[in-house]
């Protein structure tokens, strides 16, 4: 059994053509994917850690990933 996607290969090359990709391989969707993926996880992982911290073991709230997401923006720099 192959591996179960976590996104639509299709989903993704429709949102390459949104913002203005006319033509995608689809090597191109295939590593966008991987990229997407490899970023939720360690955004979830991090939200997680807030969550934790916050004395939630089970609930990640919306704040938790904020904080995540504004913490690996700052990593990414300019």
């Amino acid at each position: 059994m192959g591996k179960r996607r976590g996104f639509s290969l299709y989903d993704i090359e429709e949102f390459l053509k949104e913002v203005g990709c006319t033509r995608v391989s689809e090597s191109a969707v295939i590593s966008l994917e991987k990229e997407l993926e490899d970023t939720v996880k360690e955004l979830v992982t991090d939200a997680e850690v807030y969550a934790h911290y916050a004395g939630r073991r089970r609930l990640i709230k919306r704040s938790d990933v904020e904080l995540a997401t504004s913490s690996y923006e700052k990593s990414e720099g300019p």
